[in-house]
């Protein structure tokens, strides 16, 4: 016997609504169990980077070819493919005891990931035709996504205080099964027989781009920048990001139509887009190394002072919605990346502070987590409401990208500024005799927080080298948002050339 609509919609939104939950989850809450992971998987610093970055690169991967795939094949069916191969792959994170095959996995976790939350959205807006409706299921799914993006360091933390490690990735395959069932009894389906062939060419460019541009910040101190080796990979990135741009030129049907980067808005946001993942999200990856290492907090201890990082992001967008209502995206998203750099430059006078704790970043953290609060949400809604509604698919692609490119770079570029910090503090009081390489091995071990295999040196020495690199990842942080913020506001102009959408599509995504 079939179920009524209304029944079988709410079945669908608690699918999407739970699968959301589990991707927000995956982003947050693995952070806050890195220093486990490098202790328990003997994992060095590079390899903890990969460990988020795969994951990240991979979401970009599949981004537009999703919605292709989605409309040809059916959103219901590639949703349940989806949400499958991310129990499968959760399965694989946690049952794993070697980085190298974990590293492998987070590839292909963030591909299935990114599979799910383009068809998220694509469910959504098929199931509920009326706006009320639809206005009302988007809501809970930017609420339910930002609960596990703002709750995850805590349920991370936790899970391995009460169990283990794997369970941070174990307990998506529960979830996943729990949302199978659900998304097969609820999400009717539904595609389009018109739907265009895939644009492989330019999804291939673009990918090897990205993922040859992070390999080279993150391995370039060990194979020298300058060596054929490291030239050799940013040639490759940079030859394939020209041929990205030469396929989607002459591509009858390209994946991105660089002519919508000509509507003032929409180009506005997109620099919003990727200014807060040059600052707030990529530095939530290091915070718990600061905690644990910098702070001497424990797991769980770290985990709850995240917290004052992220739950602003969850509590400020409706604030942000009304502020874009009454003074227009182009002053508010601005506003929020300026805020965002205050944040980073208070939190690192409050790590720089004599007796640094929790409370001396602490307003920093809420600040910066404000900020964030005040300009993703009008960001998401500037992008789709800028351009015509036939092209909002390509423009929350464009958007997604723009923030998953962003974070899976600097999280790379922080990694390396962390290091270069700490380096620079050793250099300045360990013995000139020291080689270079050994300098670099100490720096690397001590940015990855495994203080225990530098007990040679003293906890005071340790310290201040962490003080030193942490800073310039916060000078980073803020000063790299802050000019964001100003070409922001210089393309959106004084006026603003596109309606924003009367209805709020709320976002929680990085």
């Amino acid at each position: 016997m079939p179920l009524p609509s209304r029944s079988q919609s709410m079945i669908a939104l608690a699918a999407v609504c739970l699968s959301s939950l589990m991707f927000g989850l995956e982003i947050s809450s693995v952070p806050a169990i890195l220093p486990t992971l490098e202790q328990v998987l003997h994992a060095d610093f590079s390899q903890l980077q990969w460990i988020m970055n795969a994951y990240t690169i991979a979401v970009t991967t599949v981004l537009f070819a999703t919605g292709t795939l989605a409309d040809r094949y059916g959103r219901k069916r590639v949703f349940l493919i989806g949400i499958t191969a991310f129990g499968a792959t959760s399965l694989l994170c946690g049952l794993t005891d070697n980085v190298a095959v974990l590293i492998i996995a987070r590839f292909l976790q963030g591909m299935s990931g990114g599979v799910m939350l383009i068809c998220q959205v694509a469910v959504l807006s098929q199931q509920f035709s009326g706006a009320r409706e639809r206005g009302m299921a988007f809501g809970w799914w930017g609420i339910i996504f930002g609960i596990g993006l703002g709750f995850g360091p805590i349920i991370g933390s936790a899970i391995v205080a009460l169990s283990s490690w794997e369970w941070v990735f174990l307990v998506h395959v529960v979830l996943a099964a729990i949302v199978t069932l659900l998304a097969a009894i609820g999400v009717r389906e539904s595609r389009d027989p018109g739907a265009d062939r895939l644009d492989v060419v330019g999804i291939v460019t673009l990918s090897l781009s990205v993922f040859c541009l992070a390999f080279y910040i993150t391995q370039g101190p060990a194979l020298g920048f300058g060596s054929p080796a490291a030239l050799g990979v940013i040639g490759l990135a940079g030859a394939s990001f020209i041929a990205f741009i030469v396929a989607e030129r002459i591509s009858p049907r390209p994946m991105i139509d660089f002519g919508v980067f000509r509507i003032r808005a929409f180009s506005g946001a997109i620099i919003g887009s990727a200014a807060m993942n040059i600052s707030f999200w990529p530095f939530m990856i290091y915070l718990p190394i600061w905690f644990h290492a910098g702070l001497g907090y424990d797991t769980v201890t770290a985990g709850t002072a995240l917290l004052a990082y992220t739950l602003p992001t969850l509590l400020v967008p409706p604030v942000a919605e009304r502020l874009s209502l009454r003074y227009r995206p182009g002053l508010v998203i601005p506003a929020g990346l300026v805020t965002i750099g205050l944040g980073f430059f208070l939190m690192k006078a409050g790590a720089d502070a004599a007796q640094a704790s929790w409370l001396t970043i602490l307003p920093g953290a809420l600040l910066a987590g404000i900020g964030l609060g005040l300009t993703n949400t009008p960001v998401t809604n500037t992008t789709t409401g800028a351009i015509s509604s036939d092209r909002a698919g390509m423009a929350s692609g464009i958007d997604m990208s723009a923030r998953m490119i962003s974070l899976a770079i600097n999280i790379a570029m922080m990694g390396f500024i962390l290091i270069s910090g700490v380096a620079a503090h050793l250099k300045g009081v360990l013995p000139q005799s020291i080689s270079t390489t050994e300098l670099y091995s100490l720096a690397e071990r001590i940015a990855a927080g495994n203080v225990a295999s530098v007990a040679a040196l003293p906890d005071t020495v340790i310290h201040d080298a962490l003080v030193h690199g942490f800073g310039w990842v916060m000078l980073y942080g803020g000063i790299g948002v802050w000019l964001l913020a100003g070409i922001s506001f210089i393309v959106f102009g004084l006026r603003e050339d596109a309606p924003t959408p009367e209805a709020p599509a709320i976002s929680c995504t990085p």
